[in-house]
């Protein structure tokens, strides 16, 4: 997984750590400090005797300008800062399954009531875990190959892999035991490699090619799956006020969505919300395994109530975790809520440094930042010729709802999906509150090809019709306010009813049911066609002479129960219900 520095690079490294240099100037999160010799861009800096981390972001006229991870109370001019010569990295290994991480992926499981100032991301190197090996010794190998596995960390196994850059003969390869985390596993073509590893957050990891998505991630929620798609690799945002329901729809998503691995990063949200998604997962049996979902979860918690700046950094730690496992042939699920508090930081840093302000104070950088972010997703060939993704979902939170702000604008611009949620449904208790008027997959053409090849060939045509009936029962809507539902024509009245029956017993759904929490694609099929099936013979009755009032007042209710009724998987059952409603409505008919 990792490599070794060599020795020269050891000590010139070693050697930079003994000369500490002099902080000047601390304002908040923003520490300024003398310059050493070979300091770079991006290189990780130890700030005062308890090793505080930070980043340098700027070098000019001798002064070199540093982001602190932590908080700098107690910090004051005159003590001494370190230039480490290496970049702000995450330490990728086994361990990072079913664990809880703060912004810069160093755990908080063990850490007792407090994170200590300084604490090491690298953790004591002597827990053990079984490696497997793949290979044997004189065999070749290339870049991305699979040396091995490390079992015991949960349902998905760990991956040693041959490291970028290097390859050649495996010179020896570890037997199968178990071994500590900072052991050496094998070596290839004269390199070292670890059971863990450092990777730089803000590079991307490499792949030997970029595909076009094509396959649906399933999420389980029905206005997602069958109005706004979203491919895996793909990207989306998900922007809504307060109380719209941001947090309750991407725990959904974690909990049910087909993905092999979950990286939740909650990036300065409230500290009670990201409790309960830690007991929530921890408590949810996995549909796929039987254990617990946490155990292919990686959670990062950088509340609110954390460091600012760690707030910045955990978007990238989190973007390079799914990559390391995107890297092993899985599809990953990043889901950062919310991306307009990782704005924020980046926005009280800029005014810190005196950077000249764009939009509402914003950096002028903001939207190539949001757009490197959303980049990093993506379906690819590995370096080891597997196929694997990583999809990024990521929540904007626009101040008063104002869906103009320059985080919602520019993030806009960059993703595949927008989810946008109403406060008007939100408050009429519509969960999830996803507006089809306002919301948009640019995924979708591409996916009807996926489900047709998957035995599902009336895909595109039934959600075109849904979202067809939804926008005329929208825009009757305004009339009916006007002039009341009497004074339209039958027909009309019927597009409203249809569209009422879409929204209630369709898009509706409960996280709270045990039946509705997450739907199957033939239950939402069968939900949409029940619903079509209705309609059409509401409409058939009409046109016979029935009067639309007469209609407007059948008990729908069996129908719109269906979807809590019968389980997340039951197509018969939904079909049941629209042949009884269907006898129900074709009775009126013969009365008449």
């Amino acid at each position: 997984m990792g490599t070794v520095r060599s020795a020269p690079e050891a000590a010139a490294l070693a050697g930079r750590r003994e000369r500490p240099c002099r902080i000047l100037r601390i304002a908040g999160p923003l520490v300024e400090m003398e310059y050493a010799d070979g300091t770079a861009m991006y290189d990780l800096v130890s700030l005062g005797d308890a090793g505080l981390p930070g980043e340098v972001v700027a070098i000019k006229g001798g002064v070199v300008t540093v982001q602190a991870y932590e908080y700098t109370g107690g910090l004051a001019p005159g003590h001494g800062a370190r230039p480490l010569g290496i970049p702000l990295s995450a330490r990728l290994g086994p361990g990072l399954l079913g664990g809880i991480f703060d912004g810069l992926l160093r755990p908080l499981s063990d850490s007792g009531d407090w994170l200590l100032p300084g604490a090491s991301t690298t953790g004591d190197g002597n827990r053990a875990w079984r490696f497997t090996p793949g290979v044997t010794a004189g065999e070749r190998v290339s870049e991305g190959q699979t040396l091995g596995e490390v079992r015991g960390t949960g349902p998905v196994p760990v991956r040693i892999l041959v490291p970028p850059g290097a390859a050649g003969t495996v010179e020896r390869i570890a037997p199968e035991a178990e071994h500590p985390e900072n052991a050496v596993l094998a070596v290839v073509g004269g390199t070292a490699v670890r059971m863990t590893g450092d990777w730089p957050i803000r590079r991307p990891r490499p792949v030997r090619e970029r595909l076009a998505a094509r396959q649906p991630l399933n999420t389980g929620q029905r206005a997602i799956d069958l109005l706004f798609p979203v491919a895996r690799g793909s990207t989306v945002a998900v922007p809504g006020g307060f109380g719209t329901g941001k947090t309750m729809l991407l725990q959904q998503i974690a909990k049910w969505c087909d993905a092999d691995v979950i990286v939740y990063i909650g990036c300065g949200e409230r500290g009670n919300e990201m409790a309960d998604v830690i007991t929530e997962l921890a408590a949810l049996e996995d549909p796929r395994t039987g254990g617990r979902l946490a155990d292919r979860t990686v959670t990062i918690a950088n509340t609110s109530n954390m460091p600012m700046m760690a707030r910045e950094a955990s978007i990238y730690t989190g973007t390079t975790v799914a990559e390391y496992f995107r890297d092993m042939g899985l599809d990953v699920v990043v889901i950062a809520d919310s991306t307009s508090r990782w704005a924020e930081a980046l926005r009280e840093f800029a005014s810190r440094t005196g950077a000249l302000p764009a939009e509402e104070g914003y950096p002028a950088g903001l939207a190539s930042a949001i757009a490197a972010f959303y980049e990093r997703a993506g379906s690819v060939t590995t370096l080891g010729g597997d196929q694997g993704s990583v999809t990024v979902i990521g929540a904007v939170s626009p101040p008063g709802g104002d869906m103009t702000e320059p985080v919602t604008a520019h993030t806009e611009r960059f993703v595949r999906c927008l989810w946008t949620l109403d406060r008007d449904l939100a408050y009429a208790r519509h969960y999830p509150a996803v507006s089809w008027a306002g919301s948009f997959s640019r995924d979708a053409e591409t996916l009807a090809s996926a489900h047709a090849d998957a035995d599902d060939p009336d895909w595109a045509a039934r959600r075109a019709r849904t979202a067809g009936l939804l926008a005329e029962a929208d825009r009757l809507a305004d009339l009916v306010d006007l002039i009341g539902i009497t004074a339209l024509p039958a027909p009309e009245r019927i597009s409203v009813l249809g569209g009422r029956l879409i929204r209630e017993g369709v898009l509706q759904q409960s996280a709270l049911s045990a039946q509705d929490a997450y739907c199957g694609a033939h239950k939402a099929s069968a939900l949409v066609d029940a619903v079509h099936a209705v309609v059409d013979r509401c409409r058939e009755l009409v046109e016979a002479g029935v009067p639309a009032s007469v209609i407007e007042e059948v008990d729908f209710g069996p129908l719109l129960r269906a979807r809590e009724d019968v389980g997340p998987d039951d197509a018969a059952g939904v079909a049941a219900r629209r042949d009884a409603m269907l006898a129900v409505l074709a009775g009126m008919r013969e009365a008449t």
